[in-house]
């Protein structure tokens, strides 16, 4: 089986990878699109030690499992929980302390001609989803998962720092809760994407007024970006944190005390609601992507994922 492999930092195309054996309460899923995303490129620059394959974001066939997903073109979580353990009793699956995170912690990734997921993980995708819309389930119930945590609120002033695949879809969800926020970015043609939003968008950091808004959502993964979201909030705003960083971060821990900022970590969200966006058509996030390549010719659609200015690449089986 072919599959892009990550082991000591480095990424190979393997044509040898075994076909995993079955579990009970898991299926065997055939992508048919996948999405590359920025995680699995921190996790090529080492933010966390993993090893097998890459990738979480998908749209796939499920080809072997129960009678009633066969055939079913799906979507799925990412965290494959245990169900037993405090976390997961107390309805904390997502840190479930025994998880497995597809394409991250401990399990095998979408970037392959097939791969396992837990039957209770999946979603079926509404018919009139079409795949290029519904690869970016996963990102965006990860966007969805702001205002879960954060209570926002009619007039208030929003940032997104990050122009990226990310930022683009975070300022999206704030826009369709009829939010009109601010995004700051480097790149005129990904803030162009913006306008027929009301969202409203600006290369120039020096229009971003310090202390000027209620929530700032940081969407760089660099410790610049973190910096210019601090500065930006009022006394007793929300900084929510979406990326994830290789290397450390520092921070002027006092101004976050002083200020009495509240810091708020995001990660995964509701796949529910994201998919009822893309069905209703409120998001439609295909001017998102930039390019696609074929699985076996992932590694060059890694490298160009990775490129400035760059938003989504897709991968596609042969």
């Amino acid at each position: 089986m072919h599959g892009i492999w990550l082991a000591d930092g480095q990424t190979t195309l393997r044509g040898d990878l075994p076909r995993a054996e079955l579990p009970a309460d898991e299926v065997r899923i055939r992508p048919t699109l996948m999405g590359v995303c920025r995680t699995d490129l921190e996790l090529m620059a080492g933010y966390y030690p993993f090893t097998g394959v890459l990738g979480h974001e998908f749209v796939g066939i499920v080809e072997e499992g129960p009678t009633e997903w066969l055939g079913q073109r799906v979507v799925g979580e990412i965290n494959a929980i245990c169900g037993r353990c405090h976390s997961c009793q107390s309805g904390r699956g997502n840190h479930c302390l025994e998880r497995t995170v597809l394409g991250i912690v401990g399990r095998d990734g979408c970037f392959a001609e097939s791969f396992l997921l837990p039957q209770r993980n999946l979603s079926v995708v509404p018919d009139g989803v079409l795949d290029e819309c519904a690869v970016f389930t996963e990102p965006l119930a990860a966007a969805m998962r702001i205002p879960e945590q954060v209570d926002l609120c009619p007039g208030d002033r929003c940032l997104v720092v990050g122009d990226g695949r990310l930022g683009q879809l975070v300022a999206r969800v704030l826009a369709r809760r009829h939010l009109t926020p601010m995004v700051l970015g480097r790149h005129e043609r990904k803030l162009s994407l913006l306008e027929k939003y009301p969202i409203e968008s600006t290369t120039d950091e020096a229009k971003i007024e310090a202390g000027g808004f209620d929530v700032a959502i940081e969407c760089t993964g660099n410790a610049s970006g973190f910096e210019t979201a601090r500065r930006a909030l009022r006394p007793l705003g929300t900084l929510v944190m979406k990326s994830t960083y290789a290397g450390q971060l520092h921070c002027d821990a006092s101004a976050l005390v002083v200020d009495e900022i509240q810091l708020v970590g995001s990660r995964c969200g509701p796949f529910a609601p994201a998919l009822a966006a893309l069905s209703d058509g409120s998001i439609d996030p295909r001017d998102l992507i930039d390019d696609e390549f074929t699985l076996e010719d992932g590694l060059a659609g890694l490298r160009r994922g990775a490129e400035p200015g760059v938003l989504k690449v897709l991968l596609r089986p042969s």
